[in-house]
């Protein structure tokens, strides 16, 4: 989720102080991302410093209003048109890191690890069904825009707990045929200063 071209694009709707971008990014995305408001000013500090958007320094009373600029106003343009790109650093997630170390670990449960998780997931994928059902019918663009989210996280819940079966699967099949062995560690000296390799002879 990327805070910066969220608040550029609110503020490509017109100027607004630091607690209302927070009111405008909660409203549009269901409170879902909770932000403090020492991220939001550290965050147009940044854009500010970036050229991307500027103080109104006419602003009345306590409120200091942020405008966008042009520059501002292009960088909308193409987040909105560029498709998201899943990088690998991205697919890091601490759940995926957890179940890889924990597989090459002695003496640890993978398999009861895989069905505490799905469990968890399953009162999480619960929790959002009710909270989907209960919203009804969107009325207007918030209700969507916070169905839209409600909807994204549901898609995660599910994605995840095939992911866990498949796992599991996996695993069972592996330790069946003698794969899943613990990994000692590796006492082969490293040179500092230079990459370790992988098969194919490129950088790690």
């Amino acid at each position: 989720m990327s805070i910066r071209q969220s608040f550029l694009a609110i503020l490509d709707q017109g100027a607004c102080y630091g607690y209302q971008l927070r009111t405008e990014f909660e409203r549009r995305t269901g409170s879902t991302w909770p932000l403090n408001i020492g991220q939001i000013y550290s965050t147009l500090d940044r854009l500010v410093r970036d050229g991307l958007v500027a103080r109104d320094e006419s602003s009345e009373g306590d409120q200091i209003y942020y405008t966008i600029t042009e520059a501002g106003s292009a960088e909308v343009r193409q987040w909105l048109t560029a498709p998201v790109v899943r990088s690998a650093a991205a697919n890091r997630d601490e759940l995926a890191m957890k179940l890889a170390i924990a597989v090459t670990l002695p003496g640890v449960d993978i398999v009861a690890i895989i069905q505490a998780q799905r469990a968890s997931t399953f009162r999480t994928l619960q929790e959002l069904t009710r909270t989907k059902n209960a919203g009804g019918e969107p009325l207007t663009s918030d209700d969507l825009a916070w169905q839209l989210v409600v909807d994204s996280m549901l898609f995660q819940a599910e994605a995840e707990i095939r992911w866990l079966d498949h796992s599991e699967t996996r695993l069972v099949r592996a330790a069946a045929e003698g794969l899943a062995e613990p990994l000692p560690i590796d006492d082969t000296p490293v040179r500092r200063g230079r990459p370790a390799r992988v098969r194919g002879g490129g950088p790690a």
